[in-house]
């Protein structure tokens, strides 16, 4: 179903409630991630076990990232709108068609990533590159969508306190030993390598740990992604 503008509404108060731009900035390592996805499949050679785990790892922890931001969605995100912004109610049913299209995928996904682990055949790699196409196309409609259509409408009704509770949600969700290539990887996403997003989200002590550990990881873990 195409995206249509936000009915106009009296129930939608003008004032500002929350900063909800950390939408925007998770969905585009969503872009990022799944984009290069059939990229870093395809380099792998057949029968590379070593460079398919790591690769597997990396769409694995796409996965479970994305796998959290939707149910963080679905469990405290819906219900509120509908309750406080009833215009956007039309707006809140279509993300939900997206989300179990998206499950579709992603769960396609999960199914199809051990057995291209445990061989790194192409043959194996096919059912994993079919469910990557389908994510990307789901997601070329889900995100503009809810940023144009969803977004500003949080940004009227949810409080600070609400939208905090996603970020928190997405953390904990996090794969063990996945942290630095997690935050290497919204860092990349951003259109300015991430220094504004680490500034505005990140302690100071945090900044450092990624400057002196983290980042040296993260590049390590880049080049065996892409078979340097």
């Amino acid at each position: 179903m195409p995206a249509t503008s936000l009915p106009p509404s009296g129930d939608v108060p003008k004032a500002k409630t929350c900063d909800a731009s950390g939408m925007a900035e998770i969905h585009r390592m969503y872009k990022v991630g799944f984009g290069e996805a059939p990229d870093l499949v395809g380099r792998v050679a057949d029968g590379d076990l070593a460079h398919a785990g790591g690769v597997a790892d990396q769409l694995n922890l796409l996965s479970v990232a994305l796998h959290a931001h939707h149910e963080g969605e679905d469990q405290r995100l819906w219900a509120p709108l509908e309750e406080r912004a009833p215009a956007c109610i039309v707006h809140v049913e279509r993300m939900k068609q997206h989300h179990a299209e998206l499950l579709v995928h992603l769960d396609e996904l999960d199914a199809a990533l051990p057995a291209w682990r445990r061989t790194a055949k192409k043959g194996d790699a096919a059912p994993v590159l079919a469910a990557i196409g389908g994510i990307n196309h789901a997601l070329d409609v889900h995100l503009p969508d809810e940023e144009a259509n969803i977004v500003p409408v949080m940004e009227t009704v949810i409080t600070q306190k609400e939208v905090d509770w996603f970020g928190e949600h997405g953390r904990k969700a996090t794969p063990k030993g996945q942290a630095w290539n997690s935050l290497g990887l919204i860092l990349a996403s951003q259109p300015d390598g991430g220094d504004e997003w680490m500034h505005k989200s990140l302690p100071g002590p945090v900044r450092l740990l990624w400057r002196w550990v983290g980042k040296p990881r993260y590049e390590r873990h880049r080049a065996a992604l892409e078979g340097r």
